[in-house]
């Protein structure tokens, strides 16, 4: 399974595990292990990932997806 593209409103297309999986699995406040683990995939990657997720949305912290994610819903 390739990277699939998640797009975050305003922000173009960047990889992720999932469409909103990345963002959700955060939300869901799993570490990058867990997540590397339920999408098996390295943790590195999941590290990367959520890196890229923090900086296309403009946050510094985690739990700015997860309040982003509530207000999405």
């Amino acid at each position: 399974m390739g990277p699939v593209r998640v797009c975050v409103p305003g922000r173009g297309p960047g990889p992720a595990a999932g469409s909103g999986t990345g963002p959700r699995l955060v939300a869901e406040g799993l570490a990058n292990q867990q997540i590397a683990d339920r999408l098996v995939i390295a943790r590195r990657t999941a590290e990367g990932h959520v890196e890229r997720i923090l900086s296309k949305l403009g946050f510094s912290n985690r739990s700015q997806i997860a309040a982003w994610m509530t207000a999405q819903r």
